[in-house]
């Protein structure tokens, strides 16, 4: 290389750097808001008057001036629902005075109706007083020691309560992460009619239209169909039950083969569809779904969140099925009578010592809140000491006749299913076709039929086309009559609108 080339060379690599060099860029501005940081807030002053003083006309302003939102409705839904003001057993009054019989309890919840025992009253303000939080990580409280021994006992066989959250969603939730934790794999089977809550394993495991909101972005979760599916049978249209139950077993069992068994951690369902429309499994089909999880070496997860705590005849409804028991199980609602958010996660015991050396990989601020556990803590105990179940066993032969006679006296109904003090009827239209699919809307003549249903003075959660009857277990036989006889007057406005003519009315 000539001088002058050597000379040229040096200069250049002086002057342009080997490393890559950032290029200017400016921010964006800033949009400026007055954060209102100086400024006292301006609070109404009727906020210091005692609960149960704002007139309705109070009331109805507040809530024009300051709207919130719904769930599964739009938020403009809450214009039509009713400013409640007490309860008093089954029944809810609003406040202009209207009586309503709570003929879902709720959201299949309020189990012991709307006067809460003196106990549970007594428990949370003494939890209250004398230590209202401790973080489950910082402090044990007596209850927590207390109620976990309770569960111990009345749980069957090896199960035994983990965690204690505050939703039937976040017992889901820790269920389906100690599953995974558990067993290394990823993999949930989970059924199309079925519904675990709104978060998001609880959400991607839901199969009804509810996951359709962006739950089902969620990887690892894999649908399948029970033996209910809605237009077809799985052994044919002539086949027998016991066939029927094979068919949808063999169908389930290629399922897992075609997902990979060494990658499927869980095989998830309710013990009895709540939701979905009552659905209670076959004869055979439970027992042939454990069967298929212990030869493939996949755990058993069972939602009792809706039907757990007594409301179909037994302490969960998985004791409907003779010879099962689940590996994991989740409850909630009924476990404090919905007088407090509260669920828990139950696992058997190989799985709990698992976890003794090792996170669980799953938590809440709020779990094991000691206030929560000391009104799950008498609410269970209540149960157990006025044999809230048994009374549930002796009111259903009561709840299924009335049930029966209503299926024969509307003939808007196409079918129905009870178990204890849970039942569903199957609505139709005059040309047999089902009037509520998914992703419809729902048929006009069910806003004549709700409209009518409020007028009898019922109040409930509406799922069409199923009809669902869930009062509170604490009902009398009088007070399970007079509602089915208050249902059957807003069936017939249903069978009506949906245009059954006169004579197909009276003929039934």
């Amino acid at each position: 290389m000539s001088a002058v080339a050597k000379e040229v060379s040096a200069a250049m690599r002086r002057k342009a750097p080997k490393a890559a060099s950032s290029w200017p860029r400016a921010l964006p501005s800033l949009d400026s808001k007055f954060n209102f940081k100086d400024t006292v807030p301006n609070v109404d002053a009727a906020h210091f008057q005692p609960l149960g003083t704002w007139s309705s006309e109070k009331l109805n302003q507040s809530r024009a001036e300051n709207p919130f939102l719904m769930t599964w409705v739009p938020g403009s839904a809450r214009h039509k629902v009713p400013n409640m003001t007490h309860g008093e057993g089954v029944y809810l009054f609003d406040d202009q005075g209207k009586q309503y019989l709570d003929w879902t309890s709720q959201a299949v919840c309020a189990n012991l109706g709307h006067d809460v025992p003196e106990s549970v009253v007594e428990s949370a303000a003494y939890q209250m007083r004398t230590l209202p939080f401790t973080y489950g990580g910082i402090g044990i409280t007596e209850v927590r020691t207390r109620m976990n021994q309770l569960m111990a006992e009345v749980l069957p066989g090896n199960l035994r309560a983990a965690v204690y959250p505050s939703s039937g969603a976040e017992a889901n939730e820790a269920g389906i992460m100690m599953a995974r934790r558990f067993t290394g794999k990823k993999k949930v089977i989970s059924w199309y009619r079925s519904y675990h809550g709104a978060t998001g394993a609880a959400g991607a495991a839901t199969g009804d239209m509810r996951r359709w909101y962006g739950s089902d972005d969620n990887p690892g979760f894999i649908k399948a169909f029970n033996p209910f599916p809605l237009f077809f049978k799985h052994g044919g249209n002539g086949a027998t039950e016991e066939e029927n139950v094979q068919a949808a077993l063999a169908m389930l069992e290629e399922q897992i083969l075609n997902e990979g068994p060494d990658n499927i951690a869980s095989i998830m369902m309710e013990s009895i569809v709540g939701a979905g429309g009552c659905l209670v499994m076959p004869e055979g089909y439970m027992q042939g779904v454990r069967a298929l999880c212990d030869e493939y070496v996949i755990l058993m997860h069972v939602d009792e969140v809706m039907v757990g705590f007594g409301r179909t005849g037994q302490m969960f409804g998985f004791q409907h099925y003779d010879g099962v028991m689940p590996d994991i199980v989740s409850a909630a609602k009924g476990i404090s009578g919905a007088a407090i958010p509260m669920s828990m996660t139950a696992v058997n015991e190989e799985i709990m010592e698992f976890f003794e050396d090792k996170a669980i990989g799953w938590g809440s601020t709020y779990q094991a809140h000691p206030v929560a556990m000391a009104v799950a803590y008498e609410n269970v105990k209540y149960l157990l000491q006025n044999n809230i179940v048994g009374r549930c066993q002796k009111l259903a032969p009561l709840f299924e006749a009335c049930m029966q006679k209503l299926a024969n006296d509307h003939p808007s109904i196409k079918q129905f299913r009870s178990i204890g003090m849970f039942g569903c009827f199957d609505i139709h239209d005059p040309n047999g076709v089902n009037p509520k699919l998914q992703h419809e809307a729902a048929h006009a003549a069910f806003a004549k039929y709700k409209e009518a249903y409020n007028e009898n003075g019922l109040v409930g959660l509406h799922r069409y086309p199923h009809i669902h009857c869930a009062p509170p277990l604490v009902i009398s036989e009088e007070e399970l009559i007079d509602g089915f006889q208050r249902l059957d007057r807003a069936l017939s406005v249903l069978d009506e609108a949906l245009g059954y003519d006169e004579e197909s009315r009276g003929a039934i």
